[in-house]
Order: structure tokens, then C-alpha cells, then sequence
């Protein structure tokens, strides 16, 4: 009888489990379905040739254009400046926690480095704009009150954790017999961090920047309070621009009507945002199972 009453439990846990994953599933599916069904309809009316090669973004003005690149260059040149900034400093911290701290300083300081991975957005959004850019106005005077660099800035520190923990855990996975070799041979220990041990967490610290990457790309609040509401097709950081998810918050305020066209360009230009950020997501995905799987071996 305990015996079956323990194998009782166990099916019950593992239908459990099971709920929640297919919970998971199905609300992921439910979005896919949703996004494209909304997108199809706007597709009808707008050509894809016309969304994929006009260069302007006007839905909500008279002279209505659809081309989704002032959109994209938004997107990608506030996460550049972002990832430009998170790259160095989070591998330069994995580097450091991974190979210079004890164990139990280690135990201490990554929590708080994991601390600015809790912040509300919102919070980051309101420092960029009220104390970042003002910083940026004393040394380039010409830079607009919304603009690019500042929120890229601000992403940048936002995505910091993401790389440094991750990185982190992939140099902590190399096996101590290289380390060994290494020095052994009359190796530094910067040369055998540099030369032996990045090379060997390659596939880890660049999954962690491409997981940063995606992040950056779908963030919200920090790009619709300090980016501005231009999107026009430029590279230059210190003018306003618009991303995908700032033209989302800002088409669903209110004033624009449920069901019309301009509403609908929402759909499409989030499932623009879901496919670049699925997409960066496999890639991750596939570097760190096959950089765990080598290790494992």
C-alpha cells in the first residue's frame, strides 16, 4: 500500500509538471497565433514588398508610409550602443569573478551584481533621461533632449548581469586541467585567461551576449521615455529616434482605434520583434547546449 501510494504521488507530480510546461506551450502558441492572424490582416492591406523596403514610418500622419526600417534602425542602434558597452564590462566581471575572487567573496559579490538585474525599467528609463542625458549635454552640447545614446547607455548597464553571470558560469565549466597546463607551461594568469580559457568558453560567453542582445532589442520602458517618438531611418545617436517597442506603447495608449489599420501595425511590427528575438534566442540556445554537451564529454 505504500508503495502505491508513493507511485501515486509520483504520477500526480509528474502530471503536474506536465500542466505547466504544456501551460508554457500553449500561451506561446496562443501569441504565435494571435500575432500572425492580426498580421495577416494588415498584410492585406499593405504589401510586405512595401513594409520591407519603404524607408519611412508614417501610419499615424496623413501621408501614411510603411516601411519598418526607421523602426529597425531604432531598434538595432540603441541595442549596438548597449551591447558595445555590456560586452567588455560583463566579460571583464565573469573574468573577475571567475578567476580572481575566492569562492566566498564570490558567493558575496555576484548577488549583488545580479541586484541591477532586479530593477523596474521604468527606473532605468527616468535615469537615462533626468540624469544620464543631462551628464551627456555637459560634454556634447549638440546631443537633443531625447536621443539615442542615452538609452543605449542605460540598456548597456540593464544587460550587464545577463553577460557577466553568464560568462561566468561558462569560464567556471572549463576544466581546472587547462588552467593547470597552462600554467604549468610558464604561462601568465592573464595569458591563460586571454589564451586558454576564453577560447575554451567561447560558445558560453557568446550565448550570454547574444541572450543580452535579445534582451536590449525587446526592452520597453527605457527606450519609450529617453529614445523619443521620431523614427526616422539614421545612425546618429544623438538625435531622437522610435523602436518597435516604443511605436507599440505609443500606439497602445488609447487614442488610436481598436481594429483600424494603424492599430493593427502593432501586430506586425511585434511579430517582426518576435521572429528577430526568436531567432537570437536559437542561436543561444544552440552555442550553450553544444558548448555543455563538449564538456560533458
Amino acid at each position: 500500500m505504500r508503495l502505491t501510494a508513493a507511485r501515486i504521488r509520483e504520477k500526480l507530480i509528474e502530471y503536474i509538471f506536465l500542466l505547466f510546461s504544456l501551460l508554457s506551450v500553449i500561451t506561446t502558441a496562443g501569441i504565435v497565433v494571435v500575432l500572425l492572424y492580426q498580421s495577416l490582416a494588415f498584410f492585406k492591406v499593405v504589401s510586405l514588398t512595401k513594409f520591407l523596403t519603404e524607408k519611412e514610418w508614417t501610419p499615424l500622419f496623413a501621408i501614411k508610409k510603411f516601411g519598418i526600417w526607421p523602426l529597425l534602425s531604432g531598434t538595432f542602434l540603441t541595442s549596438m550602443i548597449a551591447i558595445s558597452i555590456a560586452l567588455p564590462t560583463g566579460v571583464v566581471i565573469a573574468i573577475f569573478l571567475s578567476e580572481y575572487v575566492s569562492l566566498r567573496i564570490k558567493g558575496y559579490l555576484k548577488p549583488i551584481l545580479e541586484i541591477l538585474a532586479g530593477i523596474p525599467t521604468v527606473v532605468y528609463g527616468y535615469f537615462a533621461l533626468l540624469f544620464v542625458t543631462p551628464l551627456l549635454k555637459r560634454f556634447i552640447p549638440s546631443i537633443a533632449g531625447f536621443n539615442a545614446l542615452s538609452p543605449g547607455i542605460v540598456l548597456g548597464i540593464m544587460i550587464i548581469p545577463t553577460i557577466a553571470s553568464l560568462s561566468e558560469d561558462a569560464l567556471s565549466l572549463v576544466p581546472g586541467s587547462l588552467r593547470e597546463a597552462s600554467l604549468a607551461l610558464g604561462a601568465s594568469r592573464l595569458q591563460t585567461v586571454f589564451k586558454v580559457l576564453l577560447p575554451a568558453a567561447a560558445s558560453g560567453v557568446i550565448s550570454s551576449v547574444i541572450l543580452g542582445f535579445s534582451r536590449a532589442v525587446g526592452e520597453t520602458m527605457i527606450v519609450t521615455i529617453a529614445a523619443g517618438q521620431r523614427p526616422i531611418l539614421t545612425l546618429n545617436p544623438l538625435i531622437p529616434i522610435e523602436t518597435i517597442t516604443a511605436y507599440i506603447v505609443q500606439v497602445s495608449l488609447g487614442d488610436t482605434p481598436a481594429g483600424s489599420l494603424e492599430y493593427k501595425t502593432i501586430f506586425a511590427v511585434g511579430l517582426v520583434l518576435f521572429l528577430i528575438t526568436f531567432l537570437f534566442n536559437i542561436v543561444s540556445h544552440m552555442l550553450r547546449t553544444r558548448f555543455m554537451k563538449h564538456y560533458r564529454m
